[in-house]
């Protein structure tokens, strides 16, 4: 996770680079622009004849100013015109920047989402930030978290640590979905997660591929071959890369599993650069993103 050294040593590099380049990483590549990621491959243990076209969203850390409502709102209407089977939302909705900012409520957030239309559906999982940010789950050290209530009463299933067999075409596949891996905050400074992958993957009951939505793509490590894909989101893809380097990804495998696809000991994943920012609200070097998949 982010510290307050490596904060001061990024915030010191970008004062080397100049004022100008914070100014584009804030304004424009972090509020502007926003890419469309595409990708098209067969993943291991993939039913032949399965075509599926999916799209991901991930963390979009909604808040005023930095990533407002209309932003949400246009990234839905993006992901839509993309004309996705599925959608897959891997969650962070929530911001963590805690100064300058006001919040924008949940069911706003949900309200928005619940325009996202598939012939599949579409499903989603929470992030850290999305159990973080709600201060009674931090107390009770229980869910669900008021994200998660808002997407159910908005109509989106939140896959927190379930599965789902789908049909494309007469070809089933299945969705599985697990819970952060750092979910509740434990002074002075450990975390406690809620995922449960096996059991999660437990609730499969035949031999058709699997797509794993993990918000933290440290999970992929545990991931078991029997899985077809996992989709992460959670680094931002660095948030800031400088000269190549990304020294806020946060993740115990930040070099290898901090963006795109990777393939690893026979097994995939794909980590999507996302959206939004945390902690500080800049992005320089990894435009904000969609991902389109086409899978077999």
């Amino acid at each position: 996770m982010l510290n307050r050294r490596t904060f001061l040593k990024t915030i010191g590099a970008l004062s080397a680079v100049g004022i100008g380049t914070v100014t584009y990483g804030v304004v424009i590549e972090a509020g502007f622009l926003l890419n469309t990621s595409a990708y098209a491959f067969t993943p291991p243990r993939w039913t032949p004849g399965l075509k599926l076209r999916a799209v991901v969203i991930a963390d979009p850390h909604v808040v005023e100013p930095f990533f407002p409502l209309s932003r949400w709102q246009n990234v839905v209407e993006v992901a839509q015109a993309l004309e996705p089977d599925v959608i897959f939302m891997l969650g962070d909705y929530i911001s963590g920047i805690k100064f300058g900012t006001s919040a924008v409520p949940v069911t706003d957030i949900a309200r928005v989402a619940a325009g996202l239309k598939a012939p599949l559906g579409v499903y989603s999982i929470n992030g850290n930030h999305d159990w973080w940010s709600d201060s009674e789950a931090q107390r009770l050290k229980q869910g669900p978290p008021i994200i998660q209530r808002a997407f159910e009463d908005a109509g989106i299933p939140v896959l927190a640590n379930r599965a789902v067999r789908l049909v494309k075409d007469g070809y089933p596949f299945w969705v599985t979905g697990t819970d952060s891996i750092i979910s509740y905050i434990l002074p002075p400074d450990n975390f406690q997660g809620t995922a449960d992958l096996p059991a999660t993957l437990a609730q499969v009951t035949d031999d058709a591929p699997i797509i794993h939505l993990a918000h933290e793509p440290d999970l992929f490590a545990e991931m078991p071959d029997r899985v077809s894909l996992t989709l992460s989101g959670h680094t931002h893809g660095g948030q800031i890369r400088i000269f190549g380097s990304a020294p806020l990804t946060p993740s115990l495998y930040s070099r290898s599993h901090s963006y795109g696809y990777i393939i690893e000991n026979g097994k995939h994943l794909l980590v999507s650069g996302g959206l939004g920012t945390s902690t500080i609200p800049i992005r320089l070097g990894v435009p904000p993103e969609i991902n389109l998949l086409e899978l077999g």
